[in-house]
């Protein structure tokens, strides 16, 4: 029996009262009437059964369901970490649910930690009351290549450095594309080099191995291989290319690539409030919507419905219709999972420059609900959300050059705004005055930071 497909019911509650007679009048399926029960019978005996299809366990099935959900409970309740862990693993192939799992974590107080080279296993493993990421999970690191690194690390000692990792593990399973891909991850973050140093040269570096190996094969012996004791030669023998850390901005970015979610952390985070006071609708309550929906239960929301959601754009998929116009299929991600926005070429036209991988944006539309498929939203319109400013920039120029301050008055009239933007405010002693607003992102005020300094530079609430 179909839950849902009222025109299928209609057509069997007749067959079962009145019966069904084929192409020749002769009877298919006699039903009630025919076998002596009146019809009011009939229909009270189908209604009974088009409820119980709505959603209905035998006893045995309820009774396994609810000593589930004793266990369940009772795992949850007394091992939190454990059994989020375990949750997570269980969704490793459909990363749509994990942001959802991971915002529960949020909710206990349970850090997601990153991968650790040092650390990690093929899957999500407790570390304390923390659950820390698996190296299984990365893209382009497969499971043979996970083993060799755990097995190196367990029969022979924690990697002490970057370099020590090369010529302990790289080799057939661990190659350079796999190496790049858990720097992306962040796997090597605490072995005292920037990620942006580490892919500057970790190339040039892997190819010393590659070479040393194939002295140490060969029985040729270098002035390196000599003094492969001294500290002083390893040093030299390994050169990195230094570079400052890469901006919160593209860090974030790199675990979203590698990882399929953000982990330390969210682009819309510090956004939250402002985003609670615009949109009507997350991803959560669609979610939720949908399984209340599968349930039989009375849904939130209806098809057609009006709603406002703000995320930030994953992918843009443009496609052309059989009337030759244009569309586009576009994923977007809020701060508890993903939904698919449908944009018709009336929307498209309008919108087109904007919908741009992590563009953070306001849709307005309405809901599309199909019985067989996740919900998603029919755009009217789309437009990049206007941050509001509830921040100030305050820069101490008491000890700065004047090289600097030409520097810093340059950056100020290149990136002048006006009142809606970020507003700054110069500090000296103690004297603060106000220079006008700035647009803003992180890389500019990566750039800001660079000009006065760190300890220079404060970014705090107005």
């Amino acid at each position: 029996m179909g839950k849902k497909k009222l025109d299928v019911m209609a057509k069997e509650r007749e067959n079962f009262v009145h019966g069904k007679l084929d192409e020749e009048g002769n009877i298919e399926i006699p039903g009630c009437v025919r076998n002596g029960i009146d019809e009011a019978s009939a229909n009270k005996i189908f209604d009974e059964m088009a409820e119980f299809a709505k959603y209905a366990f035998n006893k045995s099935h309820a009774a396994c369901y609810a000593v589930i959900a004793y266990q369940t409970a009772y795992l949850k309740a007394y091992y939190p970490s454990e059994f989020m862990a375990a949750m997570l693993n269980s969704f490793l192939g459909n990363l749509d649910k994990i942001p959802l799992y991971i915002n529960e974590c949020k909710k206990k107080n349970i850090s997601i930690l990153k991968p650790d080279i040092n650390k990690s296993f093929t899957k999500f493993t407790t570390s304390d009351s923390s659950i820390r990421f698996g190296l299984g999970s990365i893209k382009n690191v497969g499971i043979a290549a996970v083993e060799s690194i755990v097995k190196e690390r367990q029969e022979n000692g924690e990697y002490i450095d970057f370099t020590d990792f090369c010529e302990r593990i790289y080799g057939e399973s661990v190659n350079k594309k796999c190496i790049e891909s858990l720097i992306k991850a962040g796997a090597f973050d605490n072995l005292g080099k920037t990620r942006k140093t580490l892919i500057s040269s970790f190339e040039t570096i892997l190819d010393m191995v590659a070479d040393s190996n194939k002295q140490d094969y060969t029985g040729q012996v270098t002035m390196f291989d000599i003094g492969s004791e001294n500290e002083e030669m390893s040093k030299i023998k390994y050169t990195f290319s230094e570079f400052p850390e890469y901006t919160e901005k593209e860090l974030l970015s790199m675990e979203k690539e590698m990882l399929g979610i953000y982990i330390s952390g969210h682009p819309l985070e510090k956004y939250e409030e402002q985003i609670k006071e615009i949109s009507n609708i997350n991803t959560i309550q669609m979610k939720e919507s949908n399984e209340e929906i599968e349930a039989n239960e009375v849904p939130v929301y209806s098809d057609g419905q009006k709603v406002k959601l703000v995320g930030i754009i994953n992918k843009v998929k443009k496609k052309f219709t059989k009337n030759n116009k244009i569309m586009a299929f576009v994923s977007v991600e809020d701060l508890y999972g993903t939904c698919e926005v449908i944009v018709f070429e009336s929307c498209y036209n309008n919108c087109s420059n904007i919908l741009l991988e992590e563009n953070i944006v306001v849709i307005d539309g309405r809901l599309s609900i199909k019985e067989d498929s996740d919900m998603s939203i029919i755009a009217n319109s789309i437009t990049e959300m206007k941050v509001s400013n509830k921040q100030k920039l305050v820069l101490d120029i008491s000890n700065l050059s004047e090289e600097q301050k030409s520097r810093l008055r340059g950056a100020i009239k290149f990136f002048t705004g006006d009142r809606n933007n970020l507003p700054v405010y110069v500090k000296q002693g103690e004297n603060v005055n106000s220079c006008g607003a700035i647009f803003s992102n992180n890389d500019i005020l990566e750039e800001f930071k660079e000009i006065v300094g760190e300890e220079n530079y404060s970014l705090s609430e107005q």
